[in-house]
């Protein structure tokens, strides 16, 4: 019962980072998760409770949305979702968490430093493929596209749009490699269910406080929220 309780308050915590900031779902729930159950079981109970989230966001955001890059990206996933099951079933549940430590801290060192990455035709493919193997390796895909995005110079709405766009492809797809390869089971499904109404409450929490914000504050609390996520995996890798 309490890790039933507990999951329902991390993916609250979730749902609202990911209304506010347009991203931040799993870079939050997976490592919180991953403390409470395990992270092979974390990735896929974030998934399973994310993909409806980022449906209605794709479809209410439609209008602000970058579809042809955030159709780009999801196309080119596909080549990394198999490689990233294969670390998923495979790899030891030690190595997962270094694995998400060490996305989230990377996209920390890439916001902060200002870094733009290549985002030109041969750039998003690559994000993209990168971005297929996080999908189905940690569920922590966000970090790439963040960098991305970020590079580009979205404002609030569009980036909230275009990620939410590009989490609700690569999420379908995701969630079909962890069905294809028995990760979806009667444990995660229960603690799934049990999470589950705790993602329109924390989606409108949040939404209500991201019409206020205005860009440089956008920018600052992405970074924020990328480095507490960082903070939370290198806690969940020591324990």
């Amino acid at each position: 019962m309490l890790v039933l309780f507990s999951a329902f308050g991390i993916v609250l915590l979730g749902a609202f980072a990911q209304a506010v900031s347009g991203f931040g779902y799993a870079l939050l729930t997976v490592p919180l998760l991953a403390a409470a159950i395990d992270p092979r079981s974390a990735v896929v109970v974030s998934a399973l409770t994310s993909i409806g989230l980022t449906l209605t966001a794709a479809v209410r955001e439609r209008a602000y949305a970058r579809w042809r890059v955030a159709v780009t990206l999801t196309a080119t996933a596909l080549l990394g979702v198999p490689v990233g099951l294969l670390v998923l079933v495979y790899a030891p549940q030690r190595l997962l968490s270094a694995l998400i430590a060490v996305v989230v801290l990377g996209c920390v060192v890439l916001v902060a430093s200002g870094a733009r990455m290549r985002t030109g035709r041969l750039g998003l493919g690559a994000i993209g493929v990168l971005v297929g193997v996080l999908t189905a390796a940690t569920g922590t895909n966000g970090p790439p596209l963040v960098a991305a995005f970020h590079s580009l110079g979205y404002d609030p709405r569009t980036f909230r749009a275009t990620v939410a766009a590009t989490f609700a492809g690569t999420g379908l797809i995701g969630l079909a490699g962890f069905l294809l390869t028995g990760q979806v089971d009667a444990h995660v499904t229960r603690i799934a269910l049990a999470a589950l109404p705790a993602v329109p409450l924390g989606w409108w929490l949040g939404n209500r406080l991201f019409h206020r914000l205005d860009p440089r504050l956008f920018r600052r609390i992405v970074l924020v929220g990328l480095l507490g996520s960082a903070g939370t995996a290198l806690i969940g890798l020591a324990g």
